[in-house]
């Protein structure tokens, strides 16, 4: 395997760090995970993840929980801006991996890194257009429409979607700092912890919890079939992997879409068209090192 060109990828997330080293997903050299904690210590594990190694990377993706400030004009640039995340509001991200490491950074959100990897290595391979939403401590959207990732005044905040609230039937105000009842507010991995008093994963799948939970991703669901009239809609994060939840949510999308979209792929095969990542809990660091390959192919 000498003599590959190798990227570095970094899947910055509010509770960890994933770093890598390879040339994609059959050849990995070395990773690392790690707590995200204050800024100043998170990136110098990463600085010193990247040091250690005795291979050299030609460029390093970057794809980070946000909301972030990606265009190359701003002053702002390679910064995380107004999250909620307490301690890295205003955080620049980017430039001290730049200056320490001397290598290319690209830079994206941590959902549209997740989904490049899905659509050079994982389920989203030949498709043009999809979306690709993770549900964990928080949650985020991004994809790709007519191939290319999904940015513009800002990037996609699928996450912060306004969604019915029946609060008769779900009287928990949302954790959402900014918008309290949004998407992420109502159906984050938070959001389930606060709502039940227990970490999503360990609530079992015959509890009320899942069908409120199909019940808020359907509706952002909905929204985003209808806006972006994606191809496929791949699901990942924390949250999805309780199995109970994707026959729930399955049938909740078609019931809300009524057969107003005349489409098989709807109709019936949604269970190929709502689907988990197909490189699982690797596509945000591998879809990372996709956009560390991407500098080089300009």
């Amino acid at each position: 395997m000498t003599g590959s060109v190798l990227w570095g990828g970094i899947e910055a997330g509010g509770t960890k760090f994933v770093c890598a080293i390879g040339a994609g997903p059959d050849d990995i050299r070395a990773q690392a995970r790690f707590p995200t904690t204050t800024p100043a210590e998170t990136l110098a594990w990463v600085v010193q993840f990247f040091r250690q190694q005795e291979e050299p990377v030609a460029a390093i993706g970057l794809g980070s929980f946000g909301p972030l400030d990606r265009r190359p004009a701003s002053p702002t640039f390679g910064f995380i801006t107004s999250t909620p995340k307490p301690g890295w509001s205003h955080t620049d991200i980017v430039g001290p991996l730049r200056r320490a490491l001397d290598v290319p950074v690209a830079f994206d959100t941590d959902v549209n890194a997740a989904a490049l990897g899905e659509a050079r290595w994982g389920a989203a391979q030949g498709l043009a257009t999809f979306v690709y939403l993770t549900v964990g401590t928080g949650i985020g959207g991004g994809g790709m429409v007519d191939g290319r990732l999904l940015h513009g005044l800002l990037h996609p905040e699928m996450g912060h979607m306004r969604v019915p609230h029946d609060e008769q039937r779900d009287p928990y105000r949302g954790c959402c700092p900014y918008h309290g009842d949004c998407l992420e507010g109502l159906a984050s991995g938070t959001a389930l912890a606060e709502r039940w008093g227990q970490p999503a994963l360990t609530l079992p799948a015959d509890h009320s919890a899942w069908v409120l939970e199909a019940e808020y991703l359907a509706l952002g669901l909905v929204n985003v079939i209808c806006a972006l009239s994606p191809q496929r809609v791949i699901v990942g994060g924390g949250v999805a992997r309780q199995p109970a939840l994707w026959p729930l949510l399955r049938r909740r999308v078609q019931e809300l879409l009524n057969g107003y979209l005349q489409a098989e792929a709807i109709l019936e095969s949604i269970g190929e068209y709502i689907v988990p990542p197909a490189l699982g809990e690797r596509a945000g660091v591998l879809g990372a090192l996709a956009l560390a390959q991407q500098v080089e192919e300009r």
